[in-house]
């Protein structure tokens, strides 16, 4: 793979606000939060949805409020001019470890000065909504060195996720390379296309590596998301040697994958793990349809033939149906979408506000989206509007929000510091 040098520019500005937040500021205003032009207690979405016929299955489900007050949030840029990135994850001392769509791996440093491509990363196959998608440390990082990351690979019968392990050793010159790399699991069956891989990677109290993927998006795949012996359109929950759990729903059943957790998923991008180690993800929905899962042991959440929203045509999805006994309901949707990409759980001091709330990027809401919890449902929904679209979300050691921004298509991607004032 060809390296290209890396312009980056470091960019500290504590009181940098972004568009009309910005103007808010220069005019002596307080910095926007929230859907701007939106009252507090009203929901943050206000355009009409494009399923009008379909409701909720119980109230609260979509368009939940604001909530009564709202903090100040600032986003300060951190570094700029970088490739198209897709994740970042934070090393123990503060530097960042960052990929890039088309292939490399960066470690950014404290003084936002990303060093050269680390070596060892396998090929990628980044056409489409392919490439280096995320990464994640092993749990126990500080002694192994070992991080995981997910990647779109080709095959001799197409192409797919598949999920790696190495040992990363970085170098004073603030680059690095990967030793002992192996694909420790890989989706199947291939498939000849360039959408919907997913993929996150989280890891849950006891070690255990939950793997999101896609069901490839065209119609004769899709369907693969109903199926056991299918891994399109799954969670998977494997070791961190990439085999199934002893104790998953479908170990020892007739023709079904033992890595598979749940099932029914359309393309899942976002995920994380909660306060009680409960794994989390919201997925692409059609034209309308996003959701917010707690996916549980052997459950089915209905794609494609149960979903809310509409094909990208405007036509139903399948029969149309929102509801199945057969199948689980969603915790949260959202019609329109907000596309998301990226999640964190937030658990830090710097925002009081939003402690125990989960961060989920949004590729079309152009922003971070805020849900508080009560319990399982979500009790408000926040907005905090960055006019960029969002790739990923992680909380830093500072307590501080970090998201990671791309332009549609391509282009450069800049990190962002989001702070209250």
């Amino acid at each position: 793979m060809k390296r290209l040098p890396l312009l980056l520019a470091a960019s500290f500005l504590s009181t940098t606000i972004w568009g009309a937040a910005a103007s808010a500021q220069m005019e002596g205003l307080p910095p926007a939060t929230g859907a701007e032009g939106v009252a507090p207690g009203k929901p943050a979405e206000t355009q009409l949805p494009n399923a009008r016929d379909q409701k909720p299955a119980v109230a609260g489900q979509t368009r939940a409020p604001q909530p009564a007050s709202m903090p100040k949030i600032v986003s300060q840029v951190v570094a700029k001019d970088l490739p198209h990135l897709w994740a970042m994850e934070f090393l123990p001392d503060g530097r960042m470890l960052v990929t890039a769509k088309k292939g490399d791996m960066h470690i950014i440093s404290k003084d936002a000065k990303a060093g050269a491509a680390i070596e060892g990363v396998p090929e990628v196959a980044s056409s489409g909504q392919g490439g280096l998608l995320d990464v994640a440390l092993a749990p126990d990082y500080e002694t192994s060195g070992r991080i995981f990351f997910s990647f779109s690979e080709d095959r001799e019968d197409g192409n797919g996720t598949s999920v790696a392990s190495a040992k990363l050793v970085p170098s004073d010159d603030g680059s690095g390379k990967l030793e002992d790399m192996k694909v420790i699991f890989r989706q199947m069956p291939s498939y000849d296309g360039n959408k919907h891989f997913g993929s996150r990677l989280a890891f849950g109290g006891n070690g255990e590596l939950y793997v999101t993927v896609g069901e490839r998006s065209d119609n004769e795949p899709r369907v693969q998301a109903q199926d056991l012996d299918s891994g399109l359109g799954k969670v998977f929950r494997i070791t961190q040697d990439g085999k199934a759990l002893p104790d998953n729903p479908f170990v020892g059943q007739d023709k079904a994958l033992p890595e598979i957790w749940s099932l029914g998923h359309r393309n899942v991008q976002s995920s994380t793990v909660d306060a009680q180690g409960r794994f989390w993800l919201v997925e692409h929905g059609p034209r309308g349809g996003d959701e917010l899962n707690r996916p549980e042991a052997g459950k089915n959440y209905g794609w494609p033939e149960v979903t809310y929203g509409v094909e990208y045509s405007g036509a139903a999805v399948g029969k149309g149906i929102t509801q199945m006994a057969e199948t689980e309901q969603p915790v949260y949707y959202w019609d329109p979408v907000i596309a998301p990409s990226g999640m964190a759980y937030y658990d830090g001091d710097a925002i009081p506000e939003w402690k125990g709330a989960f961060l989920v990027g949004g590729l079309v809401s152009q922003g971070v989206v805020v849900l508080h919890m009560d319990g399982d449902r979500v009790k408000h929904e926040e907005r905090i509007p960055l006019e960029a679209r969002i790739r990923d979300v992680k909380v830093g050691p500072d307590g501080a929000v970090y998201a990671v921004t791309e332009q549609r298509g391509g282009g450069t991607s800049t990190i962002l510091k989001l702070t209250k004032t």
